[in-house]
């Protein structure tokens, strides 16, 4: 199904308005938000009235702290492996609600495990690995623009959300599923071997309707942790990402 006139573009523009905002996290949500980006295009009356987040900027502060962070636990962690770990987080993550449930001490405790996980990443540089290939599913997030925890939870993405990621292709894909089932694709431009610029090129609601970005959905993404189970990844506004390889055939549709 397409967009043929202004007129019917208006007028699925006015029926979908109160569940599309678009947020520029590179895990993205429609929900009634799936990305929200600091900046605010203007549209013509044609398109929807897309609401844009941008990732923060202030990377090279985070990195340096992150770093530091990281060696400063890596000092505790010797007696633990990967999978002591990875079955710590699952565990501490389990109950929280993809996070919309997380006090901060719970915010906490899981930011550490992380941290203690990114200081025995052997994966250094994620973007050259085919382990990066296939759909992830997201488990927890600290990103408001997803979580909405402000709205009410039928308003909320319920269902599983997904990310898939094409490396040979450098293209991701975000799929949201009940009760919304909103998509969207993207570029990925490498920044280094560890942090990809996303720019969103299409969005698709109700995986119908499909929508051209309007150039300005776009953000940044580190990938601190990976292996064959778990991808690990922090936003440019300091969020974080925990999300579990759930098909690894799986490809980004061109």
């Amino acid at each position: 199904m397409a967009l043929t006139s202004s007129s019917s573009s208006s007028a699925i523009t006015a029926l979908l308005k109160p569940h599309l905002q678009l947020s520029n996290e590179p895990i993205i949500s429609f929900s009634p938000s799936f990305f929200t980006l600091s900046s605010k295009p203007r549209l013509s009356s044609s398109k929807p009235n897309v609401k844009i987040n941008f990732f923060s900027s202030q990377t090279a502060v985070s990195l340096k702290w992150r770093t530091e962070a990281s060696i400063f636990s890596g000092l505790f962690t010797k007696s633990k492996d990967s999978k002591t770990l990875k079955d710590e987080l699952f565990d501490a993550i389990a109950p929280l609600d993809r996070g919309a449930e997380a006090a901060p001490e719970d915010q906490q405790r899981v930011d550490q495990i992380a941290l203690e996980l990114e200081a025995l990443n052997e994966i250094k540089e994620p973007l050259k690995s085919n382990l990066l290939n296939g759909k992830w599913e997201l488990l927890y997030t600290t990103s408001q623009s997803l979580l909405q925890t402000k709205r009410p939870k039928l308003l909320r993405p319920n269902g599983k959300i997904y990310q898939a990621i094409n490396v040979d292709t450098l293209r991701a894909q975000n799929m949201e599923t009940w009760p919304f089932f909103n998509q969207a694709t993207a570029n990925l431009v490498p920044i280094n071997a560890r942090r990809i610029a996303v720019k969103f090129d299409y969005f698709r609601i109700a995986g119908l309707i499909p929508i051209k970005s309007p150039g300005s959905g776009r953000g940044q993404l580190e990938i601190t942790y990976l292996d064959e189970e778990l991808r690990i990844s922090r936003g440019n506004r300091e969020n974080l990402f925990i999300l579990k390889m759930v098909d690894p055939s799986y490809r980004v549709p061109l």
